[in-house]
């Protein structure tokens, strides 16, 4: 004979064959056994049951032990209290029935599991049977109408046969349950999978519209600014011959007439030379400008082909903070918005580059709007004292062939239960009509499933927040 000590059931072997296992239960001085073969089947379906008397265990189990459904065998936890039987219930979420006694530690111990597991817990499929010793003190009709139960009957009147024709009921409502559950989330997931599709199409199609549209706009602006920046070029000649005429005309004839002294007088001939020269330089200032607006709008809005080009990565990301540079800017609220470039050395990818150019957009545009409702309820003295600033760091990580770009603000933060949800479809914390939802949860796609990269976020309130691409090369 074969005795060891099971200290998680308290049960201790006492003979063993090949086909089971018999054990003495020391507590309740019992004698239950398992049959191997079980094993053999797959799965089981696991029942609870709940009741102070451990005579209606062993008699329950006894009573069921040679029950299968749908080639599954019942595999049996016992609970002596309603409290013992919340913590199995916890950690066994998939219980398939409750075989439940009302009256245990207290005269309603087996209706608060009851609340407990429907309403707290907000299991809707595990079938719960009451079963009771003392009818008359807990009525049927009002057990029925007040709690959510599968069944009420009597410890007596469920034995034999009766409690094998419940128990199959039971399982069989669960396992319907169960499956049309499973239908239902498979439905709901393909549902949300569908409309991911369809939104990534809509704002693939998009970009790829607003792309065209863009590259066209920037190459007619590229055609007149080329013309007026060539005839800057002339103008400046022209006008130093001319300027060159006027000096040599009053060193030859340095007594002009009083009408033509007194035109140089009206119109400040000398104010005029000093002035043209910087008037022309800010046009070339100006053009320049424009030009570099241009091929900044052409690098953002490269139109991506099925195949991913070499790109990089800083030419997007300055190329992004030039397009956003009227929002960096001064106004009558605050000060200009500071950009930290950090900047290292780091090789051209292959990628989707018109996708990371909008990543880098919204997140951008994300930091500024964090950084402006920051801003909310101080005045432009506190806000010069502690500037808006928007940190960007790359670098080139060789062990994992990848690069990382972080872009941080200095603003408020974000809280626990937003961060949680930042990358959901549709989610926004801004008001109607600022904020769709999709730019954060389309810039999440992009990275993870486009580039099957990563994207995080890290976040504490009153700190600021950073978002951390890493893009394996």
């Amino acid at each position: 004979m074969n005795q060891s000590i099971d200290e998680n059931h308290k049960l201790m072997v006492i003979e063993e064959d090949n086909d089971e296992l018999f054990f003495a239960d020391e507590e309740n001085d019992g004698l239950v056994f398992v049959d191997r073969n079980k094993e053999q089947h797959r799965g089981s379906w696991k029942i609870l049951i709940v009741d102070d008397e451990a005579e209606i265990h062993d008699v329950t189990k006894l009573a069921l032990d040679d029950f299968i459904f749908e080639d599954k065998y019942l595999n049996f936890f016992s609970a002596y209290s309603g409290e013992e039987a919340k913590q199995i219930i916890q950690e066994n979420p998939d219980i398939a029935m409750i075989l439940l006694d009302v009256i245990m530690e207290n005269d309603k111990a087996g209706l608060e599991l009851v609340q407990y597991v429907r309403e707290i817990l907000g299991n809707k499929l595990v079938q719960i049977i009451l079963r009771t010793g003392q009818p008359g003190q807990i009525p049927e009709k009002t057990v029925i109408q007040e709690y959510d139960i599968n069944g009420y009957k009597t410890k007596t009147e469920l034995t034999g046969i009766k409690l094998f024709t419940i128990v199959r009921t039971s399982l069989k409502a669960y396992s319907a349950l169960r499956k049309e559950r499973y239908k239902s989330e498979r439905l709901e997931k393909t549902l949300k999978q569908l409309k991911e599709i369809q939104f990534q199409l809509i704002q693939s199609e998009k970009m790829s519209l607003i792309g065209h549209l863009v590259a066209g706009v920037a190459h007619e602006i590229n055609n007149p600014l080329g013309f007026i920046n060539g005839n800057i070029q002339l103008s400046v000649e022209y006008i130093k011959n001319i300027l060159n005429l006027l000096d040599l005309y009053q060193a030859e004839f340095p007594n002009t007439p009083a009408a033509i002294q007194k035109k140089i007088k009206d119109i400040d001939l000398e104010y005029i030379r000093n002035d043209l020269p910087k008037l022309i330089a800010s046009m070339e200032d100006g053009t320049e400008r424009i030009f570099n607006i241009s091929d900044s709008l052409r690098t953002f809005s490269r139109s991506d082909t099925e195949n991913k080009v070499y790109f990089n990565i800083h030419d997007g990301l300055d190329s992004t903070i030039r397009i956003l540079k009227h929002r960096l800017k001064a106004s009558n609220n605050r000060p200009e918005i500071i950009i930290y470039k950090d900047y290292t050395e780091i090789p051209e990818i292959e990628c989707f580059a018109g996708q990371l150019n909008q990543v880098f957009m919204n997140l951008l545009a994300n930091a500024i709007d964090a950084l402006e409702e920051s801003n909310q309820g101080l005045r432009y003295e506190q806000i010069k004292n502690n500037p808006n600033c928007i940190t960007i760091y790359t670098k080139w990580e060789e062990v994992k062939k990848s690069v990382v770009v972080k872009i941080k603000d200095n603003g408020a933060g974000i809280p626990e239960e937003i961060k949680k949800r930042i990358f959901d479809n549709f989610f926004t914390t801004k008001a109607v009509g600022k904020g769709t939802g999709l730019g954060l949860f389309i810039a999440n796609k992009i990275i993870t499933q486009n580039h099957k990269g990563i994207i995080k976020i890290n976040s504490k309130i009153g700190e600021g927040t950073e978002f951390i691409i890493t893009i394996p090369a």
